[in-house]
């Protein structure tokens, strides 16, 4: 099912936690909301769950506009952060719930349910209560639960958040192979942006209730609109060195590297951002390593580069040592320009 959301604001006295929001979330696909804690999300997940009810704006379902249906005619299915689990009940009953309003005869929802719990892995547990299993298998019981009703849409809020860090990846890739094989249209919660890149099909970010950009996330990454996109998006973060305009020019010309129209950076207070992987050994400008941290075959370099401290990743065969100095260069990926002031995105 598609998504419609056009000019969706919603305002809780003066504070305006989703500002106009439009956007076309694709049938079949799963969709990250991302953006750091207070920026709508979650207030823009209610709306479409009809929990809140918009303040302006309308919400559409595939033609069908649903702004004013309760949540129970609006057919989707939620995961909720803290699971949200009748500890009273087994795990078959927690996930045949939901049936029992649609009145499915006790049989129906045994088998409907048992069908859904070995889709999501907790086919073993159904005799169990909440209590007794794992923060992960929870979690598959709440998805089960929110699935057995076959939505059109599945919501899920920060759903790994309360998990631990083995458990978040597992539960990452059980969520992404759950949503192939349903292909129910799934917006996902979250903050952390290694998780909405590494499981969404495209990724809506948001900054104080606005949409910013969307698109796949290498996207995003690759081909940031704005300093703020560049910032929220990888780690290492990217380096950030203020920058004059004459110091800018000899620096490009020195990396052999050309700005068409040059001037429009004139007379802006720039910021020159560079990934930590767009560095290279290519002995053009020189860099004092402050500090070494290993990863795998890479290494995080802290350098002294250009009067600034940066962190670098590099695949050196070289030994390299604390207080070494360096020769770097810069790849054409990973570089970009920005205005300080506005955070515009000049190059």
């Amino acid at each position: 099912m598609k998504v419609r959301l056009e000019n969706i604001s919603k305002s809780f006295g003066q504070n305006l936690a989703v500002d106009n929001f439009s956007a076309i979330l694709p049938d079949g696909k799963l969709i990250c909301l991302l953006g750091p804690s207070g920026c709508g999300k979650s207030t823009l997940l209610n709306m479409l769950c009809g929990i809140l009810e918009a303040s302006q704006g309308k919400i559409f379902f595939d033609e069908e506009e649903v702004s004013n249906l309760p949540p129970d005619q609006r057919g989707i299915g939620m995961v909720f952060q803290n699971y949200a689990l009748y500890p009273h009940m087994t795990v078959l009953d927690n996930i045949s719930f939901p049936l029992e309003v649609q009145k499915l005869s006790r049989k129906e929802r045994k088998e409907k349910a048992i069908e859904i719990a070995k889709l999501v892995h907790v086919d073993n547990l159904l005799s169990r209560y909440p209590g007794e299993l794992s923060g992960g298998q929870q979690q598959r019981v709440a998805i089960a639960r929110a699935l057995v009703k076959n939505p059109k849409l599945l919501l899920m809020d920060e759903p790994l958040s309360n998990l631990d860090a083995r458990l978040r990846l597992e539960m990452r890739e059980e969520i992404r192979r759950i949503q192939k094989e349903t292909k129910v249209t799934t917006i996902f919660v979250t903050h952390d942006q290694e998780e909405a890149m590494s499981i969404s099909d495209s990724i809506f970010l948001m900054k104080k209730g606005s949409l910013i950009q969307e698109g796949i996330c290498q996207e995003l990454y690759n081909q940031p609109n704005c300093q703020f996109v560049a910032d929220f998006l990888g780690n290492p973060p990217i380096n950030k060195i203020q920058i004059e305009y004459k110091a800018l020019m000899d620096l490009f010309n020195t990396l052999g590297k050309k700005i068409e129209n040059p001037e429009k950076l004139e007379n802006r207070s720039l910021l020159l951002a560079i990934r930590p992987e767009a560095f290279n050994l290519d002995k053009k400008i020189k860099g004092k390593i402050l500090s070494i941290s290993e990863m795998g075959k890479e290494e995080i370099l802290t350098l002294d580069f250009l009067n600034h401290t940066v962190r670098a990743i590099i695949n050196s065969e070289e030994e390299l040592e604390v207080g070494q100095e360096i020769s770097l260069g810069l790849k054409n990926k990973g570089i970009f320009i920005f205005d300080s002031n506005s955070g515009e995105r000049l190059f």
